[in-house]
């Protein structure tokens, strides 16, 4: 378990924690049964780890989130027949890379219909992107090719970076290059800016609703974010696939569809910061990019931690306070 990064185990905890909930749960209402994947026996290893009082608190903020979610989702609890069995099943990580982010899904082969949920604990963040001299950020985030020119930009910052790491034998920390954030972080952050404006000019309403695509994901789901003594629910309903009714069964409460963001309104600088770009969109999205140098060694890439600053006011949110 040493090798896993605490946030991870914390994570993988609570996604195990939110299965067993859904399980017990629901196994009094419906056929239910979940895959017992590799995923699965991860998740359970990291809730192992913890002990007794801890895994409690664990069970208690995921029935939190379940009891709510069957409120609005009828379909967990409601069948077709006996043989219309809802599964549960953890999603390995490499989802995430197709921009699929949830880690819980409750499936209905039979109706043709899944909801998932993307378990968080304590941390908000929606994707952590790498930039290097060889990432085509364009093509990968948004299908469409960053410029030579973005390349030409970036290239002399990674490729000295690299010579330093080999220099070194990978030994030279971050620390002996001084005011590294004006030296390596903006003219990186000059050419990602200038580029992600370009490719939004290039191509005009694409730009902007791919980005978000790509950052919250491609599929509709729940985000479950565990707290201290709470539990928020949002629901990023972008293609009208959360919130149904099962037959005459409605939700007990209305999900709004959010509207995706069709133009890039500005790219800036945090202000008193070289480290972190917000770009504001149509439609009330704001995200932050946060670069930072993954490892206290040298090494030719940087990562972005990435944030949602601001969402529509149709994104729906609710929060659940735990005594």
């Amino acid at each position: 378990m040493s090798k896993i990064a605490t946030q991870t185990i914390n994570g993988k905890a609570f996604e195990y924690a939110l299965l067993i909930e859904f399980l017990e749960r629901l196994r009094v209402l419906t056929s239910v049964s979940f895959v017992e994947n590799e995923p699965y026996k991860t998740a359970l290893k990291c809730f192992t780890s913890f002990d007794e009082k801890e895994q409690s608190h664990y069970k208690l903020v995921a029935s939190f989130a379940v009891n709510f979610l069957l409120d609005i989702e009828p379909r967990l609890s409601n069948g077709i027949s006996d043989e219309d069995i809802l599964q549960l099943e953890i999603v390995a990580d490499k989802a995430g890379q197709t921009g699929d982010v949830r880690d819980v899904l409750a499936i209905r082969s039979l109706q043709k219909w899944e909801i998932g949920v993307s378990a968080k604990n304590n941390h908000r963040a929606v994707k952590h992107s790498r930039l290097s001299n060889d990432i085509d950020f364009g093509q990968k985030w948004l299908g469409f090719p960053c410029s030579a020119e973005y390349f030409q930009e970036v290239k002399p910052v990674f490729d000295n970076l690299a010579k330093l790491r080999t220099a070194s034998k990978a030994t030279q920390k971050w620390d002996t290059l001084g005011d590294y954030h004006t030296s390596v972080y903006v003219p990186v952050l000059d050419a990602f800016k200038k580029e992600l404006l370009r490719l939004d000019n290039e191509n005009p309403g694409i730009v902007a609703e791919n980005l978000i695509k790509y950052l919250i994901g491609n599929q509709d789901f729940y985000k479950v974010i565990k707290g201290k003594n709470k539990v928020e629910i949002q629901a990023y309903n972008l293609h009208g696939t959360l919130n149904l009714p099962f037959e005459s069964v409605k939700p007990k409460a209305k999900i709004q569809r959010l509207k995706l963001p069709n133009r890039l309104i500005e790219v800036v600088y945090q202000d008193n910061s070289k480290t972190t770009i917000l770009v504001t969109l149509s439609e009330g999205w704001q995200i932050s990019f946060r670069i930072h140098n993954a490892s206290s060694r040298i090494e030719p890439s940087l990562k972005f931690d990435i944030n949602l600053v601001s969402a529509p006011h149709s994104l729906f949110s609710n929060q659940l306070f735990i005594g």
